[in-house]
């Protein structure tokens, strides 16, 4: 059998070092890809030594348990291969190549339209009866649908959409694959999974941080593009999907890109009732004073960049119709805090008008832990008839259970063809049909501001219907 190989182009950058190069790492421990090649490739003058002492110097500081018993077989599978996005370099790849590969773009967003061309002029994306040739590309896919689809275009101009893996590490988080599988796997949910029973479902992302050191991405993109088109439309289709007939990865993607082609498009009229934005300003985080965004280092004194976006969205099918869907996310929070929470309606049954009921909420949290949660109404323990709401939780892992992360799980996918957890053209297509006439608004007038430290604009609330409001993201925090 032929070698198979891992071309990372963008070795030395900061997604590898971080990311790629740990998950690697772990995976080859594991011995899921113990005769995997790994291929460094970038403009840096190293030599195979240089890159592998880079490579331990990330390890060690990004991997707790590192040692360097655990690195001697591991550095055996590195290699590393120094040059531009000319052809002429690139095909000197195909003396380290024999056999099957993935090519990993671990790149600037702008370069990758030119990259995927370039490594197809020089012949490594053609595949053989007797091998395999992928492409891997990060988010984002595009700023809008015209420069997706350019995108597009350009990478299929060498290689056809079988051969390409678009990777949104969402995708491969545990409490996103969870997702499906308790909702598909647990009858007692199918015949209250729609509009008769559902009252709303609120999908929120909130973070701590600011823009730390990608500012000039940031800026350019801002939290509408960097987080609802992609990260948080993949967990609404996932939530609103329909049953699969049976389990493939074309049909579950063909069922995620008929979730997105129903949803109610917003035209500029009414944008704000759908939507909202804010830009965080100087305040307080964790006892610490933090400064606003326009004052952050690499942003424009006048930037109108929402850190913050808000959106409602209405899915016309059967199933769906009149439950509002409410995607949020934001930078400089109270709280790193993530979940998709869906409310059902109350009970219909009567009870004594002196008790007091809440409507259920089931929760699948992200942030801080990753949990399952079940809020219900209990009788409160005494004389009287009282009631108090309960909480029933459920951890996905345990003290001394390996998490594996959504990167191990990603490439791991990628190199055995299992394409299930990444996004299909049409997917990505449809999501910024959705997203687009938002932004194109948003290109007049100014985010409404909100302190640092906070839940975010006021102006959020304007998007919910009546008597909705959205989950405190200290929930469990006070």
């Amino acid at each position: 059998m032929k070698p198979l190989s891992l071309v990372i182009l963008g070795a030395s950058g900061d997604l590898t070092k971080r990311l790629l190069m740990p998950s690697l790492f772990r995976l080859h421990q594991l011995g899921l890809i113990s005769k995997l090649n790994i291929i460094g490739y970038s403009c840096d003058q190293w030599n195979d030594n240089d890159f592998i002492e880079h490579v331990h110097d990330a390890l060690s500081e990004f991997v707790l348990d590192f040692d360097d018993e655990k690195w001697i077989s591991f550095s055996k599978c590195l290699s590393f291969i120094s040059g531009s996005l000319d052809v002429k370099d690139l095909a000197t790849l195909s003396k380290k190549i024999d056999g099957s590969a993935l090519f990993y773009l671990a790149l600037p967003p702008t370069l990758f339209a030119k990259a995927a061309v370039k490594i197809g002029e020089a012949g490594l994306s053609i595949e053989s009866s007797s091998y395999w040739r992928r492409i891997l590309i990060e988010k984002p896919f595009g700023t809008d649908l015209d420069s997706a689809q350019f995108l597009h275009s350009q990478i299929h101009s060498y290689w056809n959409e079988s051969q390409v893996y678009r990777i949104d590490h969402f995708l491969g988080k545990e409490a996103t694959l969870n997702l499906m599988i308790f909702r598909f796997a647990n009858r007692v949910l199918a015949p209250i999974w729609c509009s008769e029973h559902i009252e709303q479902v609120q999908i929120t992302y909130a973070e701590t941080l600011g823009v730390e050191n990608r500012s000039v991405y940031y800026d350019h993109a801002g939290a509408m593009r960097d987080m609802l088109q992609n990260h948080l439309m993949q967990l609404l289709t996932l939530t609103a999907i329909e049953p699969l007939g049976h389990w493939d990865s074309e049909i579950l993607r063909d069922h995620k890109v008929e979730i997105l082609k129903s949803i109610r498009l917003v035209n500029d009229t009414n944008v704000d009732t759908w939507a909202a934005r804010g830009q965080y300003t100087a305040g307080k985080i964790n006892d610490k004073d933090t400064i606003s965004y326009r004052d952050e280092i690499g942003i424009p004194a006048n930037s109108n960049t929402e850190t913050f976006a808000a959106l409602r969205i209405d899915i016309d099918n059967w199933r769906w119709r009149g439950v509002p869907f409410y995607l949020r996310s934001g930078k400089r929070l109270a709280r790193n805090y993530a979940e998709i929470a869906i409310q059902f309606k109350g009970p219909s049954e009567a009870l004594p008008d002196d008790i007091s009921v809440d409507n259920n909420w089931l929760v699948f949290r992200l942030l801080p832990n990753l949990q399952i949660d079940m809020q219900v109404t209990a009788k409160l323990p005494g004389m009287k008839l009282n009631t108090h709401n309960i909480e029933l939780t459920a951890p996905y892992t345990h003290a001394g259970e390996y998490e594996v992360s959504a990167y191990e799980q990603l490439i791991l996918d990628a190199l055995k063809g299992e394409k299930s957890n990444f996004l299909r053209f049409d997917e990505v297509e449809w999501a910024w049909r959705v997203i687009e006439p938002i932004i194109k608004s948003w290109r007049h007038g100014e985010p409404d501001l909100y302190q640092a430290g906070t839940e975010g604009p006021n102006s959020q609330n304007k998007i919910m219907q009546k008597n909705h409001s959205w989950r405190s993201i200290n929930y469990g925090n006070q």
